[in-house]
Protein backbone atom coordinates (compact mmCIF):
# COMPACT_ATOMS: atom_id res chain seq x y z
CA UNK A 1 0.00 0.00 0.00
CA UNK A 2 1.25 3.48 -0.79
CA UNK A 3 1.14 5.24 2.52
CA UNK A 4 3.07 7.72 4.57
CA UNK A 5 2.31 9.34 7.91
CA UNK A 6 0.34 12.10 6.19
CA UNK A 7 -1.66 9.81 3.87
CA UNK A 8 -5.29 9.89 5.08
CA UNK A 9 -6.67 6.57 6.33
CA UNK A 10 -9.80 7.19 4.25
CA UNK A 11 -10.19 9.65 1.38
CA UNK A 12 -13.42 9.87 -0.61
CA UNK A 13 -13.89 12.11 -3.62
CA UNK A 14 -17.11 12.97 -5.51
CA UNK A 15 -19.05 9.99 -4.18
CA UNK A 16 -22.49 9.30 -5.63
CA UNK A 17 -24.83 6.62 -4.32
CA UNK A 18 -28.30 5.76 -5.58
CA UNK A 19 -30.92 3.18 -4.73
CA UNK A 20 -32.59 2.79 -8.12
CA UNK A 21 -33.76 6.29 -9.11
CA UNK A 22 -33.29 7.69 -5.58
CA UNK A 23 -29.97 9.52 -5.34
CA UNK A 24 -28.85 9.46 -1.69
CA UNK A 25 -25.33 10.87 -2.02
CA UNK A 26 -24.75 13.58 -4.63
CA UNK A 27 -21.01 14.11 -4.91
CA UNK A 28 -19.56 13.95 -1.39
CA UNK A 29 -15.92 14.37 -0.36
CA UNK A 30 -14.56 13.12 2.96
CA UNK A 31 -11.04 12.85 4.35
CA UNK A 32 -10.14 11.09 7.60
CA UNK A 33 -6.49 11.84 8.42
CA UNK A 34 -4.63 9.47 10.71
CA UNK A 35 -5.51 10.11 14.37
CA UNK A 36 -8.44 12.40 13.57
CA UNK A 37 -12.12 12.10 14.47
CA UNK A 38 -14.57 13.12 11.75
CA UNK A 39 -18.24 13.42 12.73
CA UNK A 40 -21.16 13.31 10.29
CA UNK A 41 -24.30 15.17 11.39
CA UNK A 42 -27.59 15.94 9.67
CA UNK A 43 -31.27 15.08 9.65
CA UNK A 44 -32.60 11.57 9.02
CA UNK A 45 -32.34 10.87 5.31
CA UNK A 46 -29.39 13.21 4.77
CA UNK A 47 -27.12 10.31 3.76
CA UNK A 48 -24.89 10.04 6.87
CA UNK A 49 -25.21 6.29 7.48
CA UNK A 50 -25.09 5.54 3.75
CA UNK A 51 -21.81 7.47 3.47
CA UNK A 52 -20.38 5.50 6.40
CA UNK A 53 -21.44 2.18 4.84
CA UNK A 54 -19.84 3.22 1.53
CA UNK A 55 -16.59 3.95 3.44
CA UNK A 56 -16.11 0.30 4.33
CA UNK A 57 -17.75 -1.04 1.17
CA UNK A 58 -20.87 -2.44 2.80
CA UNK A 59 -22.65 -0.45 0.08
CA UNK A 60 -21.58 -0.05 -3.54
CA UNK A 61 -21.36 3.51 -4.84
CA UNK A 62 -22.06 4.46 -8.45
CA UNK A 63 -19.44 7.13 -9.01
CA UNK A 64 -16.42 8.64 -7.28
CA UNK A 65 -13.21 7.47 -5.71
CA UNK A 66 -12.54 5.75 -2.37
CA UNK A 67 -8.96 5.42 -1.18
CA UNK A 68 -7.81 3.48 1.87
CA UNK A 69 -4.34 4.57 3.03
CA UNK A 70 -3.65 5.88 -0.47
CA UNK A 71 -4.81 2.73 -2.26
CA UNK A 72 -7.82 3.25 -4.54
CA UNK A 73 -10.68 0.75 -4.52
CA UNK A 74 -10.72 -0.98 -7.91
CA UNK A 75 -14.10 -1.04 -9.61
CA UNK A 76 -15.72 -2.83 -12.53
CA UNK A 77 -18.90 -1.80 -14.33
CA UNK A 78 -20.52 1.63 -14.35
CA UNK A 79 -23.43 3.38 -12.69
CA UNK A 80 -25.85 1.06 -10.91
CA UNK A 81 -23.85 -1.98 -12.05
CA UNK A 82 -20.56 -0.72 -10.54
CA UNK A 83 -19.04 -3.13 -8.01
CA UNK A 84 -15.60 -3.62 -6.47
CA UNK A 85 -13.43 -5.61 -8.87
CA UNK A 86 -11.31 -7.39 -6.28
CA UNK A 87 -13.01 -9.24 -3.40
CA UNK A 88 -9.67 -9.85 -1.67
CA UNK A 89 -9.03 -6.11 -1.66
CA UNK A 90 -12.47 -5.47 -0.17
CA UNK A 91 -11.90 -8.04 2.60
CA UNK A 92 -8.50 -6.59 3.42
CA UNK A 93 -9.82 -3.03 3.56
CA UNK A 94 -12.90 -3.99 5.53
CA UNK A 95 -10.92 -5.82 8.21
CA UNK A 96 -9.01 -2.55 8.73
CA UNK A 97 -12.19 -0.47 9.08
CA UNK A 98 -14.13 -1.85 12.04
CA UNK A 99 -17.74 -0.77 12.23
CA UNK A 100 -19.84 -0.33 15.38
CA UNK A 101 -23.55 -0.42 14.59
CA UNK A 102 -26.53 1.19 16.27
CA UNK A 103 -28.01 -2.19 17.23
CA UNK A 104 -24.88 -3.90 18.65
CA UNK A 105 -25.19 -6.98 16.33
CA UNK A 106 -23.69 -9.37 18.88
CA UNK A 107 -24.07 -13.13 18.28
CA UNK A 108 -26.64 -14.27 20.84
CA UNK A 109 -25.33 -17.86 20.93
CA UNK A 110 -21.78 -16.79 21.88
CA UNK A 111 -20.41 -15.40 25.12
CA UNK A 112 -19.12 -11.83 25.12
CA UNK A 113 -15.54 -13.09 24.97
CA UNK A 114 -16.36 -15.38 22.02
CA UNK A 115 -18.07 -12.46 20.24
CA UNK A 116 -14.97 -10.31 20.61
CA UNK A 117 -12.62 -13.11 19.47
CA UNK A 118 -14.68 -14.43 16.55
CA UNK A 119 -13.51 -12.26 13.62
CA UNK A 120 -9.77 -12.09 14.44
CA UNK A 121 -9.69 -15.90 14.81
CA UNK A 122 -11.97 -16.95 11.93
CA UNK A 123 -11.48 -14.13 9.39
CA UNK A 124 -7.90 -13.09 10.13
CA UNK A 125 -6.68 -16.55 11.23
CA UNK A 126 -4.87 -15.14 14.25
CA UNK A 127 -3.68 -17.33 17.10
CA UNK A 128 -6.63 -17.94 19.50
CA UNK A 129 -4.48 -17.64 22.65
CA UNK A 130 -3.09 -14.27 21.57
CA UNK A 131 -6.54 -13.09 20.51
CA UNK A 132 -8.04 -14.11 23.85
CA UNK A 133 -5.43 -12.08 25.73
CA UNK A 134 -6.15 -9.06 23.50
CA UNK A 135 -9.92 -9.55 23.78
CA UNK A 136 -9.75 -9.51 27.59
CA UNK A 137 -7.58 -6.39 27.39
CA UNK A 138 -10.15 -4.61 25.23
CA UNK A 139 -13.05 -5.71 27.44
CA UNK A 140 -11.14 -4.17 30.35
CA UNK A 141 -10.59 -0.99 28.32
CA UNK A 142 -14.35 -0.57 27.83
CA UNK A 143 -15.05 -1.46 31.48
CA UNK A 144 -16.75 -4.86 31.16
CA UNK A 145 -13.94 -7.37 31.75
CA UNK A 146 -16.19 -9.06 34.33
CA UNK A 147 -18.75 -9.86 31.58
CA UNK A 148 -16.42 -12.02 29.44
CA UNK A 149 -18.36 -15.24 30.13
CA UNK A 150 -21.84 -13.69 30.07
CA UNK A 151 -24.30 -14.02 27.19
CA UNK A 152 -25.35 -10.85 25.34
CA UNK A 153 -28.92 -11.16 26.63
CA UNK A 154 -27.63 -10.83 30.20
CA UNK A 155 -26.14 -7.38 29.52
CA UNK A 156 -27.73 -3.94 29.44
CA UNK A 157 -27.82 -2.08 26.13
CA UNK A 158 -24.90 0.09 27.20
CA UNK A 159 -22.83 -2.96 28.13
CA UNK A 160 -23.71 -4.67 24.83
CA UNK A 161 -22.61 -1.60 22.89
CA UNK A 162 -19.34 -1.48 24.85
CA UNK A 163 -18.85 -5.18 23.99
CA UNK A 164 -19.43 -4.27 20.33
CA UNK A 165 -16.73 -1.57 20.63
CA UNK A 166 -14.32 -4.11 22.21
CA UNK A 167 -15.09 -6.45 19.30
CA UNK A 168 -14.25 -3.68 16.81
CA UNK A 169 -11.02 -2.86 18.67
CA UNK A 170 -9.96 -6.51 18.72
CA UNK A 171 -9.62 -6.38 14.93
CA UNK A 172 -6.88 -3.77 15.59
CA UNK A 173 -8.22 -1.67 12.71
CA UNK A 174 -6.71 1.44 11.15
CA UNK A 175 -10.02 3.25 11.71
CA UNK A 176 -13.24 2.80 13.68
CA UNK A 177 -16.58 3.64 12.08
CA UNK A 178 -19.49 4.39 14.44
CA UNK A 179 -23.06 4.46 13.11
CA UNK A 180 -25.25 6.25 15.69
CA UNK A 181 -23.63 4.25 18.52
CA UNK A 182 -25.79 5.77 21.28
CA UNK A 183 -29.17 6.29 19.61
CA UNK A 184 -30.65 2.93 20.71
CA UNK A 185 -29.76 3.56 24.37
CA UNK A 186 -31.48 5.17 27.33
CA UNK A 187 -29.81 8.44 28.39
CA UNK A 188 -28.04 6.98 31.44
CA UNK A 189 -26.65 4.05 29.41
CA UNK A 190 -25.69 6.45 26.62
CA UNK A 191 -23.18 8.10 28.95
CA UNK A 192 -21.21 4.86 29.48
CA UNK A 193 -20.71 4.52 25.74
CA UNK A 194 -19.89 8.22 25.24
CA UNK A 195 -17.20 7.91 27.91
CA UNK A 196 -15.57 5.03 25.98
CA UNK A 197 -15.74 6.93 22.65
CA UNK A 198 -14.15 10.00 24.27
CA UNK A 199 -11.34 7.85 25.71
CA UNK A 200 -10.68 6.36 22.26
CA UNK A 201 -10.58 9.86 20.74
CA UNK A 202 -8.10 10.93 23.44
CA UNK A 203 -5.86 8.00 22.44
CA UNK A 204 -5.63 9.46 18.94
CA UNK A 205 -7.57 6.73 17.13
CA UNK A 206 -8.86 7.47 13.66
CA UNK A 207 -12.68 7.50 13.77
CA UNK A 208 -15.64 8.44 11.63
CA UNK A 209 -18.72 8.98 13.76
CA UNK A 210 -22.32 9.34 12.61
CA UNK A 211 -24.17 10.86 15.55
CA UNK A 212 -27.30 12.76 16.56
CA UNK A 213 -25.53 13.91 19.73
CA UNK A 214 -24.15 17.37 19.02
CA UNK A 215 -22.34 17.57 22.36
CA UNK A 216 -20.46 14.36 21.57
CA UNK A 217 -19.60 15.65 18.08
CA UNK A 218 -18.37 18.94 19.58
CA UNK A 219 -16.33 17.21 22.29
CA UNK A 220 -14.50 14.54 20.27
CA UNK A 221 -14.25 15.76 16.67
CA UNK A 222 -11.42 17.36 14.78
CA UNK A 223 -13.76 17.98 11.85
CA UNK A 224 -17.56 17.98 11.51
CA UNK A 225 -19.49 17.51 8.25
CA UNK A 226 -23.13 18.62 8.06
CA UNK A 227 -24.97 16.68 5.35
CA UNK A 228 -28.28 17.80 3.88
CA UNK A 229 -30.13 15.77 1.23
CA UNK A 230 -26.98 13.96 0.13
CA UNK A 231 -24.67 16.96 -0.13
CA UNK A 232 -22.22 18.63 2.23
CA UNK A 233 -23.97 21.81 3.29
CA UNK A 234 -21.24 22.96 5.65
CA UNK A 235 -18.11 21.58 7.31
CA UNK A 236 -15.26 22.66 9.55
CA UNK A 237 -13.80 22.38 13.04
CA UNK A 238 -16.51 21.91 15.69
CA UNK A 239 -15.66 25.17 17.47
CA UNK A 240 -16.43 27.07 14.27
CA UNK A 241 -19.33 25.00 13.01
CA UNK A 242 -21.35 24.96 16.23
CA UNK A 243 -20.50 28.47 17.44
CA UNK A 244 -20.85 30.22 14.12
CA UNK A 245 -22.95 28.28 11.59
CA UNK A 246 -22.84 30.00 8.21
CA UNK A 247 -25.89 28.49 6.52
CA UNK A 248 -29.54 28.84 7.42
CA UNK A 249 -29.93 25.05 7.12
CA UNK A 250 -27.30 24.34 9.78
CA UNK A 251 -28.66 27.09 12.03
CA UNK A 252 -32.12 25.57 11.68
CA UNK A 253 -30.83 22.05 12.32
CA UNK A 254 -28.95 23.08 15.48
CA UNK A 255 -31.83 25.16 16.86
CA UNK A 256 -34.35 22.36 16.17
CA UNK A 257 -33.13 20.73 19.35
CA UNK A 258 -30.44 18.35 18.21
CA UNK A 259 -28.90 17.49 21.57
Amino acid sequence: MTESADTPVIAIHDLHKSYGSLEVLKGVDLTAPRGHVVSLIGSSGSGKSTLLRCCNLLEDSQQGEIRFEGEPVRWKGHGLSRHPADRAQVTRMRTNLSMVFQQFNLWSHMTILQNVMEAPVTVMKRDPKEVEAKAREYLAKVGIEDKADAWPAMLSGGQQQRAAIARALCMEPRALLFDEPTSALDPELEQEVIKVIKALADEGRTMILVTHDMKLAADVSDHVIFLHLGKIEEQGPPSELFANPKTDRLRGFLSAGAH
